[in-house]
């Protein structure tokens, strides 16, 4: 008889747990250095703004350079060593940046600590870019049959969700009463409960060997490095030539410029614009974290009875709104409750496209689309991170003024025209994706040569 506390199995079970406490280790991870670059290393300086944007634009850079690579080895290697390498590589490194950390602030210039941040976060999600595959890989063996799959992937969303909701409300006291390197110990130990959980899994996938007949010498090693050039080559031609991928495309990087600011300044618009204490900003996530369940919850239902096509415009409408709605806002308790509204529709879009790019794209290009999309998304939103932090410390740092009784200022103003940009994303999806969406065709090469 299965235990209770036991989900799907008990491999799984363990694989999850160790998750969920590095999830929230990264929460409190990723919050804690926002909250001291923005309010103790960067503190009432104008370059604060471009400081945090270089925070999010280092994990969004490992992200794009080292995610299209680090599937090729993880499928070459042994996926719970490839787990075990990442978490130990991922945990020493916060711990080195926790020693480092003891020191007082003003022990080493701010472009020093800057660069020990930037570095650290850069390796950290480099290292994510193995372990993510490897885990995805891993619950085939782990789970079997679509119906527990399924459920492990709702389990899986819900869990990083709620992180977020008890991540960032952590990590503002630890801050500010403990002190930085508590909180990053905070991760480091994670971490490790992360690498215990993984060993204690009984499954082992085997290390792929060369088939029969097939050998490693530089000549055949040439001949393989050539044709992945040609069917990467052939995978970029496949996308440009699908209007429907391209539409999918552009409105994802319209949307991700008009949602990038918040994860950059929204530190700032706590502060400054809702009137509250820094010490409350981990609320900001945890509102956030609260919407993405609900949406998750949601999901399904919406696009049930909507259709993906309708629930991507849709959402991005009404996204779009209440950010718009949400710049406006002058008190923190009004600022939760719009933010928790507009992380629901957002999560429902991210659900939402998925059946989309999948219905575009034949089995046998899916990994190539991917490898395409993802990271031009990413690359949005890191631009989009730059942008603003720029723009709010430089050109619109000194901006005041009031148009009918409205006052503005410079975040406000950067957020309600990203609110902007984000339903112009939405009517481009209204008018720009089919009613219908069919696979596409493969673009025809011969494959004589490569045979």
């Amino acid at each position: 008889m299965t235990p209770r506390l036991t989900l799907i199995n008990r491999d799984y079970t363990r694989l999850w747990f160790g998750q969920a406490v590095s999830s929230v280790g990264d929460a409190v991870f990723s919050t804690t250095l926002v909250l001291w670059v923005a309010t103790v290393l960067a503190k009432d300086e104008t370059w604060a703004p471009v400081a945090v944007s270089g925070v999010l634009m280092a994990s969004s850079a490992a992200v794009l350079v080292i995610g299209p690579l680090a599937g090729v080895f993880v499928d070459r290697w042994d996926k719970r060593g490839t787990m075990l390498l990442s978490e130990a590589v991922r945990g020493g490194l916060v711990a080195l940046l926790t020693v480092v950390s003891f020191l007082p602030v003003d022990a080493l210039p701010a472009g020093v600590w800057l660069g020990l941040v930037y570095a650290t976060v850069l390796l950290l999600h480099a290292a994510g870019q193995f372990f993510s595959p490897a885990r995805f890989a891993i619950l085939a063996d782990l789970v079997t049959g679509d119906a527990d799959r399924a459920r492990a992937a709702g389990i899986a969303q819900a869990t990083g969700e709620t992180a977020w909701i008890l991540g960032p409300p952590l990590a503002a006291p630890l801050l500010f009463t403990a002190g930085l390197q508590w909180a990053l110990l905070f991760n480091a130990l994670s971490y490790a409960v992360s690498y215990v959980a993984i060993r204690s899994i009984g499954i082992r996938t085997p290390t792929p060997v060369p088939a029969d007949g097939e050998d490693s010498t530089p000549k055949q090693a040439g001949r393989q490095k050539g044709a992945l050039r040609r069917e990467f080559t052939d995978g970029l031609r496949f996308f440009a030539r699908s209007r429907f991928l391209v539409a999918l495309l552009l409105l994802a990087v319209i949307g991700q410029f008009g949602i990038g600011a918040l994860s950059t300044l929204n530190v700032f618009f706590t502060t400054d614009n809702l009137h509250a204490d820094a010490h409350l900003y981990g609320y900001i996530g945890m509102a956030m974290g609260v919407g993405g369940i609900t949406g998750a919850l949601c999901a399904g239902r919406v696009v049930q009875w909507f259709g993906a096509r309708r629930s991507t415009w849709i959402s991005l409408l009404v996204s779009g709104v209440l950010l718009v709605a949400y710049s406006r806002q002058t008190s923190f308790l009004g600022g939760i409750a719009l933010l928790f509204v507009f992380t629901v529709p957002l999560t429902v879009l991210n659900t939402a496209m998925a059946p989309l790019l999948l219905a575009a794209a034949p089995p046998e290009y899916r990994g190539r689309v991917m490898a395409v999309f993802y990271p031009v998304t990413k690359l949005a939103s890191m631009l989009s991170a730059v942008l603003s932090g720029w723009l709010a410390g430089s050109v619109l740092h000194d901006l005041a003024g009031s148009v009918g009784g409205v006052r503005f200022g410079p975040i406000d103003t950067i957020f309600a025209v990203s609110g902007l940009i984000v339903v112009l994303s939405g009517v481009y999806a209204w008018i720009a994706l089919p009613g219908t969406e069919k696979a596409g065709r493969p673009p025809h090469h011969d494959r004589g040569s490569s045979e």
